[in-house]
Formats: structure tokens, C-alpha cells, sequence
């Protein structure tokens, strides 16, 4: 996955984003409450040598002092100097505690030492820091004067001290700090921001690795080796009205449904089927509001179209319409009514023959020679017939129908139907030998800014939706029932 298809991803994943984002802000301003704020106290020393009349003993002096100047500030957190500080300013730390408050540096070329006390006090902080500077004139002059024994006459030699060829002098008194160095908000809010933001790129990189649905378009078309001839966008409107090829007919859904039903017809051009099973592998991916709205936009194209609704196991097709259901497919094929007997209206511009009962052997049913026959009249009467049928997976139904139909167009849910499931029902189609039009991407996230703008989320499974009738159940016109090409 390249950059521009990451930065995709965690656009999809916003909600983890945000979360890891306020996670990351929250402990940062957790630990910023829950922090003593620590003062620094800093005071300056310089480094000088006693002995120098001309230019030559002076530059000598000069060296001699950088080079020693590294060595003393390593002595500033020794314990010589640490506990007189401690006994002197009565502090309730050890001399190894106090030791780890301070910090002394000497900047390069330079005979500067800067000692830095931390403190929670302020106050105390610039006292020890003075005391620290002190006490380590003394220890460090006290360490460079020589000794030297002089015999004295008629005596023992006895070690007289000489004269430091150093002297130390304080440049900067420590001065009472006003603002604490830790903890540093802008600093520590910076720390938690990049820290929520590695976090979400480390759970969405593992969401990612372990989901194993199909989230675009582009990975569908490589899964199947098929063409991708819609690419329906969800709408959180579907799922209270299937139907998006209305009277307006102007939404985004309804647009997506006319490019559905052009790609089908100019990638068809040769041998266009008649009859047209519209299947899914698994429930709840939208199959049926594909069927549906795939018969209204071929009817809204000037094409005498029937759809049938041959799911037994869960019609649907009757609730979106609000028509009758128990006078429909299953009837016809017992042999207790004809087709143009129970066959409905839904607005006037298309047919419908919904399932009728729900039968107890939907599989013999589907795969039967009467089945082969309803469908060879109803091409002999409509330009095309579009078939809702039940998943691939679950039931075997579609198994046994697909040899009797011209094609199938296989609907995929965005983000949610998995790999393996859509390569096993792929598969199982393959095996029947049946031709596969193409498949429909369902429920397909487009972000905004980029073509119109779609919104982003999914549906619950597809169950039936009770709607006001729009159309009339009974007979229909026997002119309506002419083989094609005749009015």
C-alpha cells in the first residue's frame, strides 16, 4: 500500500484516529496535573589563573585553564561538595539526592562553568545553587594548591600548602526562577499528539492487516478478474427506502443505478442476456435493492421489464412494492396459476411476479424444467427479466437456477463481504458454467471532495421494509403479455 492509499485508510478509519488522538491529548494533560513543577536555578563560574605578567605566561595561563575547566565540572555532584551543602542549608535530601538535582557544563573554548539546580521550590533552588557555587571554590582551590615539604633546621620536612595556580570567581549569582522547566505543556501536548497519531497508524495498520473484506472497487475487479459495472454508493436513506429510481429519480443512488444499467447494456452489446439473475454471497449485501432498482432504471430506459423475485428462503421484493406475496412464483410453478395470472404492476412502468408462499423445497423449485419454462415465457414477453435470488453461500438455491438464465450479475457489499467469501461463491458460479456479467460494488464508501461526495458507513441485512402500495395486484392487460417486438 503506498502513501496516498494509507492516508485513504486513515481517512475511512477517522473514528480510531480521533479516539487515539484524544487518548494521546488526555495523558498528556494527565501527566501535565499530576506533575510537582521542578525551577532551575543557574549560576555562572570563571575559571582564571593567578601567575601571568607578559603575553606568553597569560596565553599559557589561558590553555592551562580550558584544559583543566572539562575536570572541574565533573567534580561540581561530587560528595565534597554535596554534603557540607546539605549540612549547611539543613536540606531533607541526601547528598546523592542533591547530586542528581545538579548539572554542571563547560561550553568549549571557554573557562565558563554553568551549574543548574532543580528544585520543586524556587527559592530553595537559587540558595542551593549559590551554596553548590561555594563550596566548589573551595573544593576545587583546596585540590589545585601544591605542597610542598620544607625542611626545617635540625627537623622533620613538614608539607606546607603553596598558593593555587587557580582561582574561581563567581560571574552570575543564581536568581529566584519565576517559571518551572517541567513539566513543559506545549511540549508535553506535542508529545501526546505524535504519540495518539503513531498509536492509530499502528492499529489501523493492524485493523487493515487483519481485515480481509473487499474496500475498493479496484481490489474487487483484481479478486474476481471480472468487470465492476456499478459502484453504488451507500446512503443511510436506503435503509427506510430501498427504492432510489423514484418519481425524482435525482439522487446520487438513482444516478449510480443508470450507470449500473448503460455498463450492463454497452458491455453486453454482442449478446445481450434476457434474463438476469442478480445474486450475493452472503446476506445483507444488497442484492435485493440492486434487483430492484436495477428492473426500474432498464423499465425508466423504454425496456418492457419484469422482475421476479426468486429468494424463497427471504422474499423481500413484495414488502419494497407493497404488493401481495402469497400469489406469486411458487404458485406458477405448482401449476395453480399462470404467470400473467399473478404477475403485479409497481408504478405503472414495471412488472412484478414476487415469490408467492414460501415453499418447503425451494431448491428442487428453482432448478426444476418448470422453472426453465417460466423464464423462457417471460423472455418471450419482456426485453428483459431480472431475478432476485437467494445467496450463493448460505442455501444452494442460486446453484441450481443459474444454468437456466442468460447471466448473472454478482452484487459485493464495500466492506464487509470478505475475500474468501467472495472467491468461493465465485467459484461455485464458475462450476455451473453460467455467465458471469459482471459485478456490482454495494454499499461503497466515496469520500468528499471526489466525485459527488457520498457518505461513509454501512446497513443493517436486508429485511423486508413495508411500504404504501404503489401498484395494483390482479391480472395484467393482455396486450402487456404480446411476445416482444408486438404491442
Amino acid at each position: 500500500m503506498d502513501l496516498r492509499g494509507y492516508l485513504k485508510v486513515l481517512a475511512r478509519r477517522w473514528p480510531t484516529v480521533l479516539i487515539c488522538l484524544l487518548l494521546g491529548v488526555g495523558a498528556a494533560q494527565t501527566f501535565i496535573v499530576l506533575s510537582t513543577p521542578v525551577y532551575a536555578a543557574r549560576t555562572q563560574l570563571f575559571v582564571a589563573t593567578r601567575s601571568g605578567a607578559d603575553t606568553s605566561e597569560l596565553n599559557q595561563g589561558q590553555s592551562f585553564s580550558q584544559a583543566r575547566v572539562q575536570s572541574y565540572a565533573a567534580i561540581v555532584a561530587t560528595r565534597q561538595v554535596t554534603e557540607p551543602v546539605v549540612r549547611e542549608l539543613k536540606l531533607t535530601y541526601t547528598p546523592e539526592e542533591l547530586a542528581s538535582r545538579i548539572t554542571a557544563e563547560a561550553p568549549l573554548n571557554t573557562v565558563l562553568i554553568d551549574i543548574t539546580v532543580r528544585d520543586t521550590v524556587p527559592t530553595r533552588a537559587a540558595r542551593i545553587a549559590d551554596a553548590v557555587a561555594k563550596r566548589f571554590v573551595v573544593v576545587v582551590e583546596r585540590l589545585e594548591s601544591p605542597k610542598e615539604a620544607i625542611p626545617p633546621a635540625g627537623g622533620i620536612a613538614e608539607p606546607v600548602a603553596q598558593v593555587s595556580p587557580v582561582s574561581l570567581g563567581v560571574t552570575e549569582q543564581a536568581s529566584v526562577p519565576t517559571r518551572p522547566v517541567s513539566p513543559k505543556r506545549l511540549l508535553d501536548l506535542a508529545v501526546g499528539v505524535f504519540g495518539g497519531l503513531l498509536l492509530a497508524a499502528a492499529l489501523v495498520a493492524l485493523r487493515e492487516a487483519l481485515d480481509t473484506t473487499v474496500k475498493t472497487s479496484e481490489a474487487l475487479g483484481e479478486l474476481t478478474s471480472l468487470p465492476v459495472l456499478g459502484h453504488i454508493p451507500y446512503d443511510r436513506s436506503s435503509v427506510r427506502q430501498r427504492i432510489a429510481m423514484d418519481s425524482a429519480g435525482s439522487s446520487v443512488r438513482a444516478e449510480a443505478f443508470r450507470k449500473l444499467r448503460a455498463n450492463l447494456q454497452f458491455a453486453q452489446v454482442d449478446d445481450r442476456p434476457r434474463v438476469i439473475v442478480v445474486t450475493s454471497s452472503v446476506p445483507g449485501e444488497g442484492k435485493t435493492t440492486t434487483a430492484v432498482n436495477l428492473a426500474l432504471s432498464l423499465a425508466d430506459a423504454g425496456l418492457r421489464t419484469c422482475l421476479v423475485d426468486a429468494d424463497l428462503r427471504r422474499p423481500s421484493v413484495a414488502g419494497t412494492f407493497g404488493l401481495v406475496q402469497d400469489a406469486g412464483l411458487t404458485t406458477v410453478l405448482i401449476g395453480q396459476a399462470r404467470a400473467e395470472d399473478v404477475a403485479q404492476q409497481a408504478g405503472g412502468r414495471l412488472t412484478v411476479l414476487t415469490s408467492g408462499a414460501v415453499p418447503p423445497n425451494p431448491t428442487e423449485l428453482l432448478a426444476s424444467d418448470r422453472m426453465r419454462e417460466v423464464l423462457r415465457e417471460l423472455a418471450g414477453v419482456f426485453d428483459v427479466v431480472v431475478v432476485d435470488s437467494a445467496p450463493l453461500l448460505p442455501v444452494a438455491d442460486t446453484i441450481g437456477l443459474a444454468p437456466l438464465v442468460d447471466g448473472v450479475l454478482f452484487v459485493v457489499r464495500a466492506s464487509k463481504t470478505g475475500r474468501d467469501q467472495v472467491r468461493g461463491a465465485a467459484e461455485s458460479l464458475s462450476r455451473t458454467g453460467v455467465r458471469i456479467l459482471g459485478t456490482v460494488f454495494s454499499m461503497a464508501a466515496t469520500f468528499k471532495g471526489k466525485g459527488y461526495g457520498y457518505g461513509y458507513g454501512y446497513g443493517p441485512a436486508e429485511v423486508p421494509v413495508p411500504r404504501p402500495a404503489v401498484g395494483r395486484a390482479g391480472a395484467v392487460d393482455c396486450a402487456e403479455w404480446s411476445p416482444a417486438g408486438e404491442k
